[in-house]
């Protein structure tokens, strides 16, 4: 068993899938436009590998608070659809059809909500994705998030999580991320590839003899 972990947001896209979901919902005026100020800040905390996820998710799962997960499903759909699609590098799109074609499974994982990742990982063709999992009751989402959060070493805790309960065994692993807060995660893979690093992620890079890429 080959396997090949995709990071989602900057690595496969280019964008932040949550940061363009909350921007989705402003422009059907589901929520109101102060949220995008509040999310960019607390993304800037991102970037330097700071961020409290408990406010992050406090605050982008709020919009979805009581929504039904089968009446949010199809405004998800046209989402991914129309503001996430067109952003998929085509460089990622060949590596990831590459590594489908060879029988390795892939696998996407991401510190974003798995209300996202999932029907993104779908439309991309990919049957495994791992997100930050949500909270529900009665059918509905409380806005609260269950579990390990997969985010920086909390990526690594899930993905072996999931390698267990599928009981996979990789016999060499591929690991494709733009971010530093990833670091755990290309450290534990056989082969490491940073996608579109900045200068640090590229210096490590570097120094550790990883690939490096350009996606467009």
């Amino acid at each position: 068993m080959k396997l090949a972990i995709f990071d989602l947001d900057e690595t496969l896209i280019a964008g932040d899938s949550a940061s363009l979901w909350l921007e989705y919902l402003v422009d059907r005026k589901l929520i109101s436009a102060d949220i995008l100020a509040q999310e960019k800040c607390l993304m800037a905390a991102y970037y330097q590998g700071q961020l409290d996820m408990d406010a992050y998710m406090a605050l982008t799962l709020a919009p979805i608070r009581y929504w039904p997960a089968e009446l949010l499903a199809p405004l998800v759909e046209d989402f991914v659809r129309h503001n996430v699609l067109p952003l998929v590098y085509a460089d990622a799109k060949a590596r990831l059809n590459w590594h489908l074609a060879q029988g390795h499974t892939v696998v996407i994982i991401s510190a974003t909500g798995e209300h996202l990742v999932k029907p993104i990982a779908h439309a991309l063709g990919v049957e495994h994705a791992i997100g930050i999992l949500l909270d529900y009751c009665d059918g509905a989402y409380t806005g609260l998030t269950r579990g390990v959060y997969s985010y920086q070493e909390g990526k690594l805790t899930r993905l072996q999580e999931w390698l267990q309960q599928h009981g996979f065994t990789p016999s060499i692993s591929y690991g494709y991320s733009d971010s530093l807060n990833d670091l755990p995660l290309l450290e534990y893979v056989d082969q490491a590839a940073v996608v579109n690093g900045d200068n640090n992620l590229y210096r490590l890079g570097l120094e550790r003899g990883w690939e490096l890429l350009i996606w467009r």
